[in-house]
């Protein structure tokens, strides 16, 4: 394929996407990644991947007047800033299909979208304003793990809270009008009274009655495409096991990694976690999530769609492509990979995602907002060797987010050219 054709495909590939042709040749597509652990990796080679190539808005700066993100209380030593993570190997994967596309992340460790919208984090952590602080042309939304699930079925299950603030970051990005409003104002509106608001929310947040001052979006864009990430199901929600924490010896312990809690008061050795899909397994956890979210996509047109990371890891699952079992050992402590194991999604943990599980994600996201096949980068891939993925996994891997995306009805053009040497620099690959 001449450089021509593949100019071509490209820009097709952007008209697919609704953004403006231009971008291909000039002004650099502006992508946003909102959410959380998730989104930046958690774990080292994927948490600082490509992180000089990104703008981590989350990292401090003070370089900057002001106080913004200079307060560092609460964070963990061993996620040291600045953040690559799933955004860093996006603009991999972007730079070396030739495209223009200038990434940023905003991201703090257990953000909601309601933490973002409302920046309950530290008060000089300005999530909202990092949302505000240009004119975007994609905003790609990571929700909490568990956070759209059914009532009950997580520690921070609460979809009504999921569907309102997504809603909320939605019209922030597309109108940007300032607002004022009590929560309990919200969804005693949403839910038509207080006595409905409670049995819906089973919480106190119907009585909520803190007022929201949010100031307007100078830098809304009507024409920006927003896209909600779909959650992955967690194998710590669905295994028997002891319940865990992250190993605060640092630096003798670099990645805080999980050990056994045994800080309750009459468990010494530990005590069992707390499971909410032991019956219905990982694939059934994957089902409440899809529901979640493309029952939110289809409800509000203003979201351009829904990226099936989720849905990807339980294929790659299904297929025998990815462990699925083993996690755990008969004692109830994690087990770590085994060689002679299939590639596994998900870190140590087992609620963060590994290289694996962080390169699939990377992968469907690609796939979703550029409209380019992950099958295009083949066996020569540069993000995957860089991570420590081997060439047989990688294009396993890129398979599996190939079929789902197409199975999610995401139009896909294929680049053979990139396929054939995808580890060229840029656009060399089809020149």
């Amino acid at each position: 394929m001449t450089r021509t054709f593949r100019r071509l495909g490209l820009i097709a590939a952007t008209i697919a996407l609704g953004l403006p042709v231009l971008a291909v040749a000039a002004d650099p597509v502006a992508v946003l990644f909102v959410g959380n652990s998730y989104t930046f990796g958690r774990v080292d080679p994927v948490m600082s991947y490509n992180a000089s190539n990104v703008n981590d808005l989350t990292r401090p700066r003070p370089d900057l007047s002001g106080p913004n993100f200079t307060d560092t209380a609460g964070t963990r030593p061993w996620e040291p800033h600045p953040w690559g993570g799933v955004p860093g190997i996006f603009k991999q994967l972007a730079d070396q299909a030739g495209l223009a596309y200038d990434v940023s992340l905003s991201t703090r460790n257990a953000a909601s979208l309601r933490g973002h919208y409302l920046n309950t984090a530290n008060p000089n952590w300005d999530l909202r304003g990092n949302i505000a602080s240009r004119k975007w042309d994609v905003v790609v939304l990571q929700e909490q793990s568990d956070a759209a699930l059914p009532a009950g079925r997580g520690a921070n299950a609460n979809f009504p809270q999921f569907s309102a603030y997504a809603d909320k970051i939605q019209k922030y990005i597309h109108v940007g009008a300032a607002e004022s409003y009590t929560e309990r104002s919200m969804y005693q509106t949403i839910y038509g009274g207080n006595a409905n608001c409670l049995i819906a929310l089973r919480t106190a947040t119907c009585s909520n009655t803190t007022l929201r001052n949010v100031p307007a979006n100078l830098n809304a864009n009507p024409h920006a495409k927003v896209f909600l990430t779909q959650t992955w199901a967690r194998p710590d929600m669905v295994f028997a096991h002891l319940s865990t924490i992250a190993d605060a010896n640092y630096p003798a312990v670099p990645d805080g990694r999980p050990i056994v809690d045994t800080t309750k008061p009459g468990f010494p050795n530990g005590f069992a976690d707390t499971l909410y899909y032991a019956a219905e397994g990982l694939a059934g956890m994957t089902a409440d999530l899809r529901t979640a979210f493309y029952g939110k996509a289809t409800a509000n047109p203003g979201f351009a769609g829904v990226a099936p990371v989720g849905d990807a890891f339980q294929r790659a699952l299904d297929q025998g492509v990815a462990k699925s079992t083993g996690f755990y050992d008969a004692s109830g402590v994690y087990s770590t990979s085994d060689r002679r194991d299939p590639m596994n999604l998900w870190w140590d943990d087992y609620l963060h995602a590994s290289r694996h599980g962080s390169y699939l994600s990377a992968l469907v996201l690609f796939g979703t907002v550029t409209g380019i096949d992950p099958w295009s980068f083949g066996a020569n891939e540069k993000a995957a060797a860089d991570l420590g993925i081997s060439r047989l996994d990688a294009m396993k891997l890129q398979r599996v987010a190939s079929e789902q995306l197409s199975v999610a009805g995401i139009a896909l053009t294929r680049v053979a050219c990139l396929h054939a040497n995808a580890r060229a620099a840029g656009a060399d690959a089809c020149r």
